[in-house]
């Protein structure tokens, strides 16, 4: 097996980088974590993961938490500001996970591919937002590994073929809490009851997604980006259950799909050591019980969300960032009170009509993907501000 894996966890205070550190504490011979990154929210958590897995290099975006930390953790070294998780990215460990939030991932994403290491992809927004940035960054093909369950599974099933005789992808979609409910019935959706996600724990932003299925469009960009298939060769079909976690269809009609407990472990085990398998990382089904699982069509009229996300690949190379961006903050403004669920979409959808992308030329910078998501945020701020004033005068 060789030497341990060194892996940094961006994110790892989150959901995803907690299950990430379980892995990885119970495969102490196969990896051995380099350094930590995290918003700085949750010190005693952050500091705890330090002191447990000997960890040497910390960085905290907040640089108030950074200070704290630097008296708390004695010889160990602390990066503080909005760039301090690029610094522990560009480390050149085996492995990056990147497991932050949001599309401020994307210099990460960027650094971690800079500098070598393998990118263990759970920021689909970084992929999204920075489209060819991200895939011209690679240095070799297998640089980037996907974490979400969706992608994990579309990963394992294409090594049943070749790249020329896939058909098309298959990604499922739970359907989120308000599955089967007509678009009319959404208006009045509390903060509540969109972050009750009937098969998933994930923290509020990916689950708000997931009620809006934002998330699945998000995640037929990414696999666009990733596979190379053409969006009209990506489907996406409801699976209530979350078992089957995509599927791929062959050009002879044959379709593999990959199924396993709805556990991320699983998913993150894989891209810390792929190509290779951990073994015992989740149980496997007891077969000899009795199950169903069922498929249901995606309702676009209640849940436009996909469309949208085909509508902004195919208007721009930045129209993507646009996208995220937007709903970034539109979902900012519903968990703070201030947004209609249904505004979440209304919102992306018209600050994407507004977007008109600048004369970049063929290439895709950096600078211009940052100018398009701070002129995103900015016109999806001010149209909630007036959304909100209208509907508050009553008019």
């Amino acid at each position: 097996m060789g030497a341990a894996r060194t892996v940094v966890v961006l994110g790892s205070t989150g959901s995803i980088g907690c299950q990430a550190l379980d892995v990885i504490r119970r495969n102490p011979d196969r990896f051995t974590v380099l350094a930590l990154a995290a918003g700085g929210g949750d010190l005693s958590l952050l500091t705890g993961q330090v002191r447990e897995f000997k960890v040497r290099k910390v960085a905290v975006a907040d640089d108030g938490a950074g200070g704290v930390l630097a008296e708390t953790l004695p010889g160990v070294a602390v990066e503080s500001g909005p760039d301090a998780a690029a610094w522990a990215a560009g480390l050149g460990a085996d492995v990056v996970l990147n497991a932050m939030a949001g599309s401020a991932g994307l210099g990460p994403t960027l650094a971690a591919l800079a500098s070598g290491s393998t990118l263990a992809l759970a920021n689909k927004e970084s992929l999204v937002a920075g489209g060819a940035l991200v895939l011209q960054a690679k240095e070799r093909p297998d640089q980037i590994v996907p974490v979400d369950s969706e992608h994990s599974a579309i990963a394992q099933a294409l090594r049943a073929g070749s790249f020329g005789e896939v058909r098309r992808l298959i990604l499922t979609a739970s359907g989120g809490p308000f599955r089967g409910r007509p678009k009319a019935d959404l208006a009045g959706v509390t903060r509540e009851e969109a972050l009750r996600h009937p098969t998933w724990s994930m923290g509020p932003v990916v689950t708000v997604n997931s009620a809006t299925l934002m998330n699945k469009a998000l995640e037929v960009i990414e696999a666009h980006l990733l596979f190379d298939i053409p969006l009209d060769r990506i489907d996406v079909v409801v699976h209530p259950e979350s078992q089957i976690h995509s599927m791929v269809e062959f050009c002879d009609g044959s379709t593999i799909a990959q199924a396993s407990p709805p556990d991320m472990r699983l998913p993150i085990a894989l891209g810390l050591a792929w190509p290779d398998r951990v073994p015992g990382v989740t149980p496997g089904y007891d077969w000899s019980e009795r199950r169903e699982w069922t498929f249901e069509p995606l309702d676009e009229e209640a849940f436009p969300s996909v469309q949208l996300a085909r509508e902004a690949v195919a208007a721009s190379p930045l129209h993507p960032a646009v996208f995220n961006a937007a709903n970034e903050e539109a979902v900012a403004a519903f968990l703070d009170g201030g947004l209609p669920f249904p505004g979440i979409v209304e919102t992306v959808q018209g600050v994407m009509g507004a977007f008109e992308p600048g004369s970049e030329g063929p290439g895709l910078s950096l600078g211009a993907v940052l100018d398009a998501e701070a002129w995103a945020r900015e016109t999806a701020r001010k149209a909630m501000g007036h959304l909100g004033t209208a509907e508050g005068s009553g008019t």
